[in-house]
């Protein structure tokens, strides 16, 4: 293919900063290394995605924010769906949400989808961590079933490398069981532009890396997406 790979994985990547102790200085430059690199999104902590929104504003680089993370399930159903409201107004285009998935294991399938859809109702594209790997066979089926119920926009495998490294095993999972208008985010430990590509090739529309920089300025690819 004559696109640089580069360019090919970039418009997949969500650029992502969360971590303790991020500057101003730092923010400002994470939401510069997005537009000048090329990235679908920059994914930062709520606190500064005000911020992150002025420098990104007249751009195509969306701004991107996550909330009950990166502890997952600890937060109420009304305190996400607050916090959505807010993350919106202060400019977040996108919410990626942890999901409740000790309610889902307790059986209360109901609480679990309206969790969900409390975040939903900020009114903007919403990815649900569905953290594949600490679910059974059957909690995995309910856990997509009710999330595309509740209106996710976008079903991520993990929220974290902690959880589980992204592989084309949980990507394929959650593309063949997503009906049409709704995608997946790989998440968790992508740090090279070969695993990149796998992912998408098993059928990820979107990618969340820290590693985004080093992917895009290391490897040569063979395909465009």
């Amino acid at each position: 293919m004559t696109a640089p790979s580069a360019t090919d994985l970039a418009r997949h990547i969500q650029h992502t900063l969360i971590a303790t102790g991020v500057t101003r200085d730092q923010m400002i430059a994470h939401a510069h290394e997005a537009v000048s690199h090329g990235f679908a999104a920059a994914m930062v902590p709520g606190s500064w995605v005000d911020v992150v929104a002025h420098e990104l504003a007249g751009t195509d680089v969306q701004v991107a924010s996550a909330l009950d993370f990166p502890t997952v399930g600890v937060m109420t159903t009304a305190g996400k769906a607050r916090e959505a409201e807010e993350l919106v107004r202060l400019g977040a285009q996108q919410i990626d949400m942890g999901v409740q998935i000790g309610w889902l294991k307790s059986g209360d399938r109901k609480r679990f989808a309206e969790d969900i859809r409390a975040v939903v109702g900020a009114g903007v594209p919403v990815k649900v961590m569905l953290e594949l790997p600490l679910l059974t066979v059957d909690e995995r089926e309910f856990a997509v079933e009710l999330s595309i119920q509740a209106g996710a926009a976008y079903l991520k495998n993990a929220s974290s490398g902690a959880v589980e490294i992204a592989n084309p095993e949980s990507i394929r999972f959650l593309a063949e069981r997503v009906p049409e208008g709704v995608g997946v985010k790989a998440s968790g430990g992508i740090t090279s532009a070969e695993q990149a590509r796998a992912l998408l090739d098993a059928g990820a529309q979107l990618l969340g890396t820290s590693a985004g920089i080093e992917i895009v300025t290391s490897g040569a690819g063979e395909r465009s997406y």
